[in-house]
């Protein structure tokens, strides 16, 4: 997908400290550890070996990507499975100097397995504190497909949680089938007991699934590829910031979008819209947080001073609180790789 680069300038989107916004912690595993829990549980008619895993993750659209992350869960049994991807996934993420990130988890797809939420998410949070380089605080995801009387459960049993880093709700899932409006009670619900909101909007669906997603007052939407279906839209995000975790390549591989070249990244930047960058499921995508750094630019064409801007917007878009924010943002513009000499 991308063009040639200096060796220098691979180095620099490497070394830059990152944010992350839009993660998805069973859709980041690294394949080899992936591998692992398919041998532990007896391997797969589908993916005799680990070539074959990676050639089954290559989707037509986006019905086929929601198949094959079934499929997927299928490896993940037991809590301890959590810990071992957990871990896994936070080094992925300290090795490419992310410093903080804000990761998806979805513990109603393994309900039916016998696991339970806080015991599920207490082996993620294990995981993930084995790994201090990086800060990742937990999103549940209340996967729309499940249902609204299942996100509701959800909600209950994680709004327990912020012990283990638990700070806020998303919706992924099938957008299509299961429209914003069908979860405004659960999405009130968490707004009273102080748990920060975003959605999926905009990428399976068109641009009134967006609007769907602001009614339920969230506090960033997920995607918003297709704002641009709708200019009143693209007028109410550019007015009231509110921002867009936005997932390029993603939207590639399920075919929202048929090229980078074509990806509304840079136009919804210079329309003024809130605009972050993240990759989504990495692992299913074939790409990371570099990588899409590094796309942003040389397929997307953002210069580097706008993805810089994009990094500085994931940190005003987080969760984190108001004197977090600052004390990051200038670690941030301290760091070495963040303006080198010579590099725009």
């Amino acid at each position: 997908m991308s063009t040639i680069t200096s060796d220098a300038e691979c180095n620099w989107y490497a070394n830059v400290p990152k944010v992350e916004l839009h993660l998805h912690l069973e859709g980041a595993i690294p394949l080899p550890t992936l591998w692992e829990l398919v041998n532990k549980y007896g391997g797969d008619g589908e993916a005799p070996n680990l070539t074959a895993l990676e050639q089954r993750f290559v989707y037509r659209d986006f019905k086929q990507f929601i198949s094959t992350w079934s499929w997927k869960n299928r490896f993940l049994r037991e809590y301890d499975d959590f810990t071992l991807c957990a871990e896994a996934v936070a080094r992925e993420l300290a090795g490419q100097n992310v410093l903080y990130a804000e990761a998806f988890y979805s513990p109603s797809d393994f309900a039916a397995a016998g696991l339970h939420t806080q015991e599920l998410t207490a082996a993620v949070r294990r995981g993930l504190d084995r790994v201090p380089q990086v800060e990742v605080a937990l999103v549940a995801d209340l996967v729309r497909d499940d249902g609204a009387q299942c996100a509701q459960r959800t909600l209950a049993q994680v709004a327990e949680l912020s012990d283990y880093g638990v700070i806020g709700i998303g919706l992924g899932g099938s957008e299509a089938d299961y429209p914003p409006e069908l979860f405004n009670e659960v999405y009130a619900q968490a707004h009273k007991l102080g748990l920060h909101t975003t959605a999926h909007a905009g990428e399976a669906a068109g641009a009134q699934s967006i609007w769907g997603a602001i009614e339920l007052q969230v506090e960033r939407i997920g995607h918003g590829t297709r704002a641009a279906e709708d200019e009143h839209l693209l007028d109410y995000l550019a007015e009231t910031q509110l921002p867009l975790e936005m997932c390029p390549t993603s939207n590639i591989c399920t075919n929202v979008v048929p090229r980078l070249a074509q990806h509304p990244l840079r136009r919804y930047i210079e329309r003024g819209l809130a605009i972050t960058v993240n990759s989504d499921d990495p692992a299913m995508f074939g790409t990371s947080i570099t990588i899409e750094y590094r796309r942003a630019v040389e397929d997307c064409g953002l210069s580097r001073e706008q993805l810089r801007g994009c990094i500085l917007r994931a940190v005003q878009a987080s969760w984190l609180q108001a004197k977090r924010k600052r004390a990051l943002a200038e670690r941030l513009q301290r760091a070495a790789a963040w303006r080198p000499v010579g590099a725009d």
